[in-house]
């Protein structure tokens, strides 16, 4: 008897320890050639598309996309964002990028996109580096 009882709440700890670990996830919920689409931009950092690299808080800051420039056919893209320094320490987030090589590479210049999840730990209500590689951008307040 007290083994039926036992199951389900192992089953349920279980289960909220598996939503819990998802709420964690670093990676990119998107990858896409082009800029985000301007509705749902909400601000965006300034200055760093000369360099190849812009950033913008998308859905109400709730997202944050990175969009690096080069080949079109060979483009870098964001595969994780880490927390260098959280809110009211810094407001500092590192995308970790990886190439996608389909074959020889143009010599063109396009900007392709990563979206990720914006982590628990920022703030919109700050301005918020963003560093991929030795580059890094502000974002403005969203």
């Amino acid at each position: 008897m007290q083994m039926r009882k036992l199951v389900p709440a192992v089953l349920a700890a279980t289960a909220f320890a598996f939503v819990l670990t998802g709420c964690t996830e670093t990676g990119p919920t998107q990858n896409f050639s082009g800029l985000p689409d301007e509705e749902e931009i909400v601000n965006e950092s300034e200055g760093g598309a000369d360099q190849g690299l812009q950033a913008f808080w998308l859905q109400e800051g709730s997202q944050i996309a990175v969009a690096i420039s080069g080949s079109s056919t060979c483009p870098v893209v964001g595969s994780k964002i880490d927390v260098i320094e959280p809110e009211n320490e810094g407001n500092v987030v590192e995308i970790t990028t990886r190439p996608i090589s389909s074959g020889p590479c143009t010599m063109d210049f396009v900007p392709h996109t990563s979206v990720f999840w914006t982590p628990d730990t920022v703030t919109t209500a700050e301005p918020l580096v963003v560093r991929v590689g030795d580059q890094e951008v502000e974002l403005p307040i969203k």
